[in-house]
Protein backbone atom coordinates (compact mmCIF):
# COMPACT_ATOMS: atom_id res chain seq x y z
CA UNK A 1 0.00 0.00 0.00
CA UNK A 2 2.41 2.69 1.14
CA UNK A 3 6.01 2.70 -0.07
CA UNK A 4 7.36 3.01 3.47
CA UNK A 5 5.62 -0.15 4.73
CA UNK A 6 8.91 -1.83 5.65
CA UNK A 7 9.86 1.04 7.97
CA UNK A 8 6.38 1.76 9.29
CA UNK A 9 5.46 0.13 12.59
CA UNK A 10 2.67 -2.44 12.77
CA UNK A 11 0.52 -2.22 15.89
CA UNK A 12 -1.31 -5.38 16.94
CA UNK A 13 -4.21 -4.55 19.28
CA UNK A 14 -5.48 -7.68 21.02
CA UNK A 15 -8.93 -7.77 22.62
CA UNK A 16 -8.20 -10.97 24.52
CA UNK A 17 -11.54 -10.91 26.34
CA UNK A 18 -13.47 -10.90 23.07
CA UNK A 19 -11.45 -13.73 21.55
CA UNK A 20 -11.67 -15.77 24.76
CA UNK A 21 -15.44 -15.21 25.06
CA UNK A 22 -16.02 -16.16 21.43
CA UNK A 23 -13.89 -19.25 21.82
CA UNK A 24 -15.57 -20.31 25.07
CA UNK A 25 -19.19 -19.31 24.52
CA UNK A 26 -19.66 -19.67 20.78
CA UNK A 27 -17.17 -22.30 19.61
CA UNK A 28 -16.53 -24.65 22.54
CA UNK A 29 -19.60 -23.99 24.68
CA UNK A 30 -17.43 -24.07 27.80
CA UNK A 31 -14.36 -22.47 29.29
CA UNK A 32 -11.35 -23.18 27.04
CA UNK A 33 -8.68 -25.47 28.42
CA UNK A 34 -5.10 -24.16 28.24
CA UNK A 35 -4.30 -26.29 25.18
CA UNK A 36 -7.36 -24.82 23.39
CA UNK A 37 -6.29 -21.20 23.72
CA UNK A 38 -4.55 -19.26 20.96
CA UNK A 39 -0.78 -19.35 20.76
CA UNK A 40 -0.28 -15.61 20.77
CA UNK A 41 3.33 -15.88 19.64
CA UNK A 42 2.06 -17.36 16.35
CA UNK A 43 0.01 -14.22 15.78
CA UNK A 44 3.10 -12.02 16.11
CA UNK A 45 4.99 -14.29 13.71
CA UNK A 46 2.09 -14.18 11.22
CA UNK A 47 2.02 -10.37 11.34
CA UNK A 48 5.81 -10.21 11.02
CA UNK A 49 5.66 -12.35 7.86
CA UNK A 50 2.54 -10.78 6.34
CA UNK A 51 3.44 -7.13 7.01
CA UNK A 52 7.22 -7.43 6.72
CA UNK A 53 7.92 -5.59 9.97
CA UNK A 54 8.33 -6.39 13.63
CA UNK A 55 4.94 -5.90 15.25
CA UNK A 56 4.26 -3.90 18.40
CA UNK A 57 1.87 -6.21 20.25
CA UNK A 58 -0.48 -4.51 22.73
CA UNK A 59 -2.55 -7.00 24.73
CA UNK A 60 -5.44 -5.26 26.51
CA UNK A 61 -6.57 -6.81 29.80
CA UNK A 62 -9.37 -5.94 32.19
CA UNK A 63 -8.02 -6.60 35.67
CA UNK A 64 -9.30 -6.08 39.18
CA UNK A 65 -6.96 -4.91 41.88
CA UNK A 66 -4.32 -7.55 41.12
CA UNK A 67 -2.45 -8.35 37.95
CA UNK A 68 -2.65 -11.92 36.62
CA UNK A 69 1.16 -12.09 36.88
CA UNK A 70 1.61 -15.53 35.33
CA UNK A 71 -0.27 -14.45 32.20
CA UNK A 72 1.40 -11.02 32.13
CA UNK A 73 4.84 -12.62 32.35
CA UNK A 74 3.95 -15.06 29.57
CA UNK A 75 2.84 -12.16 27.35
CA UNK A 76 6.03 -10.26 28.06
CA UNK A 77 8.18 -13.30 27.29
CA UNK A 78 6.68 -13.70 23.80
CA UNK A 79 6.93 -10.01 22.91
CA UNK A 80 3.63 -8.38 23.89
CA UNK A 81 3.21 -5.27 25.95
CA UNK A 82 0.37 -5.97 28.39
CA UNK A 83 -2.07 -3.10 28.90
CA UNK A 84 -3.80 -3.87 32.24
CA UNK A 85 -6.89 -1.73 32.78
CA UNK A 86 -9.39 -1.19 35.53
CA UNK A 87 -12.45 0.99 35.97
CA UNK A 88 -16.02 0.99 37.18
CA UNK A 89 -17.88 -2.28 36.56
CA UNK A 90 -20.19 -0.47 34.14
CA UNK A 91 -17.26 0.49 31.87
CA UNK A 92 -15.97 -1.86 29.21
CA UNK A 93 -12.40 -0.75 29.90
CA UNK A 94 -10.78 -2.87 27.19
CA UNK A 95 -13.19 -1.54 24.54
CA UNK A 96 -12.64 2.04 25.70
CA UNK A 97 -8.86 1.66 25.61
CA UNK A 98 -8.81 0.01 22.17
CA UNK A 99 -11.14 2.68 20.75
CA UNK A 100 -8.84 5.39 22.12
CA UNK A 101 -5.81 3.61 20.68
CA UNK A 102 -7.43 3.31 17.24
CA UNK A 103 -8.18 7.03 17.37
CA UNK A 104 -4.59 7.86 18.41
CA UNK A 105 -3.23 5.79 15.52
CA UNK A 106 -5.08 7.88 12.93
CA UNK A 107 -2.34 10.52 13.04
CA UNK A 108 0.55 8.03 12.97
CA UNK A 109 2.18 6.47 9.96
CA UNK A 110 1.49 2.93 11.12
CA UNK A 111 -0.21 -0.25 10.00
CA UNK A 112 -2.81 -1.71 12.35
CA UNK A 113 -4.00 -5.21 13.15
CA UNK A 114 -7.07 -5.43 15.39
CA UNK A 115 -7.67 -8.82 17.00
CA UNK A 116 -11.36 -8.86 17.88
CA UNK A 117 -14.75 -9.80 16.45
CA UNK A 118 -16.41 -6.85 18.21
CA UNK A 119 -18.47 -4.43 16.14
CA UNK A 120 -17.75 -1.67 18.64
CA UNK A 121 -14.48 -1.11 16.76
CA UNK A 122 -15.87 -0.83 13.22
CA UNK A 123 -15.96 2.97 13.21
CA UNK A 124 -12.40 3.26 14.54
CA UNK A 125 -11.11 0.74 12.01
CA UNK A 126 -12.94 2.45 9.14
CA UNK A 127 -11.31 5.77 10.05
CA UNK A 128 -7.90 4.12 9.54
CA UNK A 129 -8.73 2.95 6.01
CA UNK A 130 -7.19 5.95 4.32
CA UNK A 131 -5.20 4.16 1.60
CA UNK A 132 -1.89 5.04 3.26
CA UNK A 133 -1.67 2.07 5.58
CA UNK A 134 -2.56 -1.60 5.85
CA UNK A 135 -5.31 -2.48 8.29
CA UNK A 136 -6.43 -5.98 9.23
CA UNK A 137 -9.11 -7.47 11.48
CA UNK A 138 -8.22 -10.86 12.96
CA UNK A 139 -10.81 -13.10 14.58
CA UNK A 140 -13.13 -15.98 13.83
CA UNK A 141 -14.72 -15.46 10.42
CA UNK A 142 -18.18 -16.75 11.31
CA UNK A 143 -18.33 -14.62 14.49
CA UNK A 144 -16.72 -11.44 13.15
CA UNK A 145 -19.11 -8.52 13.07
CA UNK A 146 -20.49 -8.36 9.52
CA UNK A 147 -19.61 -4.68 9.19
CA UNK A 148 -15.91 -5.64 9.07
CA UNK A 149 -16.59 -7.73 5.95
CA UNK A 150 -18.18 -4.70 4.31
CA UNK A 151 -14.99 -2.73 4.96
CA UNK A 152 -12.96 -5.10 2.76
CA UNK A 153 -14.15 -2.93 -0.15
CA UNK A 154 -12.25 -0.07 1.45
CA UNK A 155 -9.10 -2.16 1.94
CA UNK A 156 -9.59 -3.95 5.25
CA UNK A 157 -7.91 -7.36 5.34
CA UNK A 158 -9.99 -9.94 7.22
CA UNK A 159 -7.95 -12.76 8.73
CA UNK A 160 -9.09 -15.93 10.49
CA UNK A 161 -7.19 -16.64 13.72
CA UNK A 162 -7.36 -20.42 13.26
CA UNK A 163 -7.27 -21.00 9.51
CA UNK A 164 -5.02 -18.13 8.35
CA UNK A 165 -2.84 -17.45 11.40
CA UNK A 166 -2.70 -21.10 12.54
CA UNK A 167 -2.78 -19.88 16.15
CA UNK A 168 -4.08 -23.13 17.62
CA UNK A 169 -2.32 -26.43 18.23
CA UNK A 170 -5.56 -28.41 17.90
CA UNK A 171 -8.41 -28.11 15.41
CA UNK A 172 -11.40 -26.26 16.84
CA UNK A 173 -14.93 -27.65 16.38
CA UNK A 174 -15.96 -25.01 13.82
CA UNK A 175 -18.11 -25.22 10.76
CA UNK A 176 -16.75 -23.18 7.89
CA UNK A 177 -17.49 -22.64 4.25
CA UNK A 178 -14.97 -24.71 2.30
CA UNK A 179 -13.67 -23.55 -1.07
CA UNK A 180 -14.04 -26.52 -3.45
CA UNK A 181 -10.30 -26.51 -4.16
CA UNK A 182 -9.69 -27.19 -0.46
CA UNK A 183 -12.42 -29.81 0.00
CA UNK A 184 -11.09 -33.13 1.26
CA UNK A 185 -13.81 -35.80 1.56
CA UNK A 186 -11.62 -37.79 3.96
CA UNK A 187 -12.14 -35.08 6.58
CA UNK A 188 -15.81 -36.10 6.62
CA UNK A 189 -15.50 -39.89 6.33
Amino acid sequence: MGSDSDTRPVYVLVDGENIDATLGNSILGRRPRPEERPRWDRLLQFVRERFGADPVGLFFLAVGSELPMTFVQALLSIGYRPVPLTGPPSDKVVDIAIQRTLEALRDRAADVVLVSNDGDFVEGVEALLDGRRRVAAVGFTEFRNHAFSLLTRKGLECVDLEFDVDAFTAELPRIRVIPIDEFDPFEFL
